[in-house]
């Protein structure tokens, strides 16, 4: 059974090989409340992942330590089980979803581990995992349903206590649940009058239909950016475990976790990867009660691929109104480029490409269509734009 003696004892363990992470105030998050953030995006191997898996492996007997170790993950928690195998000096193998980003798959093997690449998605690398754990004997390190697992994760909570005396509220990530698992024990043996609340993608809801069902539910598909979240179904000790400590469990769409992530960038200067910023976006959106409270959004990793990153911001920056494309329709003659480029730089915004298309079949043979792309300040400046571009005669079509 998980005890407040054995996440106090994952705290010594690790006291030699993690970081106690930074928590820092974020104000630009949400005006209406104090907001930390529990930056584990820091954390060795990028993410939180580490305290639990090496907590496991170091509770292994010399027995199992020389047969080695599997695993299977999104990639979080493979460079984790790869770092911590390796200190302790044994084999591990890792089977990966065939979707996990080139990032983690190659930091998994940086850190000494052999890696499987499995056809679909993170069920299937579990599938896969069983399959060789029966047949060469490792011992399996799961994700996230495992209560040594849970006890290194909820080291977490206290630090986050140690560290903000008088928190009222943790928003933390939720995949498969071992992270909110081991954070909500943690807290609500110390400071019951704590709220947790968790956080899924709202492509990925396994927890919260488990949870609004009362039973596990396995959803057919899952999608997201937030690849270190998108898991199907939820474990059996983190079930019981949300429904006995967390208070809410709440969804996020990815344009809000794509915001979350800019905002972090441009505010706070931290890069997340999509699960990690599923606790801002919360914030930000205000899909939990903290107006007024003092708030720890969990930052649980920043193993974010570069090439999603940019795509990412790109989304972020429609969704937060600091981008925009607008379709004219104009009159092809000379001047009217002059004259809209005028009206958008009187105003303040910055065009940063132009597209100028010819009549189409279906339109005045003498009209034309001017698609312009440019940065704005937020959705305000946008209709202050577009208001411009039309008392000028100029006809948007979008």
């Amino acid at each position: 059974m998980l005890t407040l003696d054995k996440v106090y004892h994952a705290s010594f363990v690790l006291n030699e090989v993690i970081r106690k992470t930074d928590l820092i105030p974020a104000p630009k998050i949400n005006p209406d409340c104090d907001v930390y953030l529990k930056t584990e995006n820091l954390q060795i191997t990028g993410s939180f992942k580490v305290r639990g898996a090496y907590y496991k492996i170091s509770q292994l007997s010399d027995e199992e330590k020389s047969k080695g170790v599997i695993a299977c993950s999104a990639g979080n928690h493979a460079q984790g089980v790869a770092l911590a195998a390796a200190k302790n000096g044994i084999k591990s193998l890792i089977c990966l979803p065939d979707g996990a980003p080139i990032s983690k798959v190659e930091a998994t093997k940086s850190y000494g581990a052999e890696v499987c690449l499995v056809d679909g998605v993170y069920d299937d690398a579990y599938n896969k995992a069983m399959e060789l754990k029966d047949e060469k004997g490792y011992t399996f390190v799961h994700p996230f349903d495992d209560e040594n697992v849970i006890a290194g994760q909820g080291t977490i909570g206290l630090e986050i206590l140690d560290q903000l005396k008088n928190v009222d509220a943790v928003i933390v990530p939720v995949g498969g649940g071992g992270l909110i698992s081991g954070v909500a024990f943690a807290i609500k043996q110390l400071r019951p009058e704590v709220k947790v609340y968790g956080v899924q993608a709202s492509g990925a809801p396994s927890m919260v239909q488990s949870l609004k069902s009362d039973k596990i539910e396995c959803l057919d598909s899952v999608a997201t950016i937030a690849d270190g979240i998108k898991v199907k179904e939820p474990g059996v000790n983190t079930f019981e475990y949300c429904k006995k400590y967390v208070d809410d469990i709440v969804t996020v769409t990815d344009d809000e976790i794509s915001s979350a992530i800019l905002s972090l960038i441009e505010h706070q200067k931290l890069i997340s990867e999509g699960a990690g910023a599923v606790s801002v976006a919360a914030a930000m959106f205000n899909k939990v009660p903290i107006k007024g409270k003092k708030v720890v959004c969990l930052v649980s990793g920043g193993n974010i691929d570069v090439t999603i990153l940019s795509r990412v911001i790109k989304r972020g920056l429609l969704k937060s109104g600091r981008s925009d494309s607008i379709n004219i329709e104009l009159i092809d003659k000379p001047g009217q480029l002059r004259d809209v480029s005028k009206i958008i730089a009187d105003l303040g915004g910055n065009v940063i490409a132009i597209h100028h298309e010819r009549a189409n079949e279906n339109s005045d043979i003498n009209g034309c269509y001017l698609r312009i792309l440019l940065e704005t300040r937020n959705y305000e400046h946008i209709q202050m734009i577009r208001k411009a571009l039309e008392d000028s005669g100029f006809t948007i079509v979008d």
